[in-house]
């Protein structure tokens, strides 16, 4: 059976693009290719596509917003990124939400066709610089007693939103504060649990 592969990428020329890519390759089919993942899940549902290839920066509604979604709902979808985008924040929030790989734009076509049958097999498929920001977070980590029961209501809601994939400003809209309470809270969890990033605190959230 063809894999079968759903797109969304709000750049129309790139969008037609990756659509006669996957359509072209052997043993994948397109069941679709959006400009938007506002009704992500709705069209998992119906196309039941084997991968997905999600875009971050979407109109509406941010990518890894979706992947949190798609993630809950249908476990058995993996999801690969497809960004410009290369800071740790995006990464990590991409990862932790269920992307099963994380790959730049300016990976060749054949090396995504690659990945797109890498993924459906099990694996785990990113970008070298990618895959060099993640060994680096994970090896320079030490051992630290997890320390939740430190953390007030509210700061367990934000890191819980965090944990989710969600940005700082949609935390905020979430809880109805303001972004710089957001930091705030941030920084007052990551002194509580003695940690440097919203990737470690995540980590320890969910151990």
């Amino acid at each position: 059976m063809p894999i079968r592969v759903l797109i969304f990428e709000d750049n129309m020329p790139l969008r037609e693009a990756l659509a006669l890519l996957v359509g072209e390759a052997d043993g994948c089919v397109l069941v679709g290719a959006y400009s938007d993942c506002l009704q992500a899940n709705g069209l998992a549902y119906q196309l039941q596509p084997d991968v997905i290839l999600m875009d971050i920066d979407l109109p509406g509604r941010d990518g890894i917003q979706a992947v949190f979604s798609l993630h809950r709902e249908f476990p058995t979808i993996d999801v690969l990124m497809l960004t410009v985008f290369d800071d740790d924040d995006r990464v990590f929030r991409a990862l932790c939400a269920g992307a099963s790989g994380y790959l730049l734009k300016q990976t060749p076509p054949d090396q995504l066709i690659e990945a797109i049958q890498s993924v459906y097999a099990g694996g785990a498929p990113m970008s070298p610089s990618i895959a060099r920001k993640v060994i680096q977070t994970f090896s320079g980590r030490t051992p630290r007693s997890v320390n939740l029961d430190q953390l007030t209501s509210r700061e367990s809601q934000v890191l819980h939103y965090l944990a989710q994939g969600m940005s700082y400003k949609l935390v905020a809209a979430e809880l109805g504060i303001g972004i710089e309470t957001v930091r705030t809270y941030v920084k007052r969890i990551y002194e509580k649990l003695q940690v440097h990033s919203v990737v470690e605190a995540i980590s320890k959230y969910r151990q």
